[in-house]
């Protein structure tokens, strides 16, 4: 097993400061009439990395703040919200996507999953997909293997439109557990030659919402079992108050899975700095 499955979304208590505490945030941190999501990041290819990311959206500005650990320390990580802006069906990834059955999920195996780029989450210059491996403009672990990131987006309205069915990927393994990104521990990367495997392969995922009931599949359609065991969660700003929505009811409610079989599509987005 080399993949935990990311959960939907956390599900908060009823005290909406949940949401701010997680990330050490307080309530003014989001602006009036901004809509924010909060999702978990869990982990992939065994990494032990985990996370926390909240998106705030007011208008076409989003702003993206993760708190995550368990990452390779000092060393960069590339991260992304991927996924589809035009209603198709993505998901995170499990072990099913390790289809050469090396031991390691890289990027090209799960982006059947996740789909490919929309945005790149950089600390500075543009965020446009073709930025995926900009390493140095990516954030950097500090000796505790910890990230802290926010940056507020400009997006387009595909974006604003559809920010519910794309997913925050961060990545970068440690497979051989010697602190560093190396080519010892899993080849080269697949995307980049120059590039180790362990840079660009995920080690964590998180869904924005999770596939979207009535969303439109690519290509084929597979059978199979799925549940909607947890809520995803919505947090508006009115009057200054935090209020929460639960989106989808937590429960036993069986679906049938819906899932892509054909190469995803890139998704260019329109965002610039901020």
């Amino acid at each position: 097993m080399i993949v935990k499955r990311a959960g939907r979304n956390v599900v908060l208590a009823a005290v909406p400061a949940a949401v701010f505490l997680t990330l050490g945030l307080s309530g003014p941190a989001l602006a009036e009439g901004a809509k924010a999501y909060q999702i978990d990041l869990a982990q992939l290819n065994e990494s032990g990395s985990r996370g926390t990311v909240m998106l705030s959206l007011k208008g076409n500005q989003l702003t993206v703040q993760i708190e995550s650990e368990g990452m390779v320390p000092g060393s960069p990580s590339a991260q992304h919200l991927h996924g589809s802006t035009k209603g198709h069906d993505f998901k995170c990834p499990d072990a099913t996507d390790d289809t050469n059955r090396d031991g390691v999920l890289s990027n090209t195996e799960a982006t059947h999953d996740y789909g490919d780029i929309n945005i790149s989450l950089t600390t500075t210059g543009d965020t446009k997909a073709t930025s995926g491996l900009a390493v140095d403009r990516m954030p950097v672990a500090d000796k505790k293997g910890k990230i802290s990131y926010k940056r507020t987006i400009t997006v387009g309205q595909d974006v604003v439109d559809h920010i519910k069915d794309l997913h925050v990927v961060q990545h970068g393994i440690d497979r051989n557990k010697n602190g560093k990104y190396d080519f010892e521990g899993a080849g080269k990367s697949e995307l980049d030659t120059k590039l180790p495997q362990e840079a660009t392969a995920p080690t964590n995922c998180g869904e924005v919402k999770g596939a979207a009931v009535g969303s439109i599949p690519v290509g084929a359609i597979e059978t199979g079992g799925g549940s909607l065991g947890n809520a995803s969660v919505q947090v508006t700003m009115r009057d200054g108050v935090a209020i929460t929505v639960l989106a989808v009811a937590a429960g036993a409610v069986a679906l049938t899975r819906k899932r892509a079989s054909a190469v995803p599509v890139r998704q260019e987005n329109t965002g610039g700095g901020a």
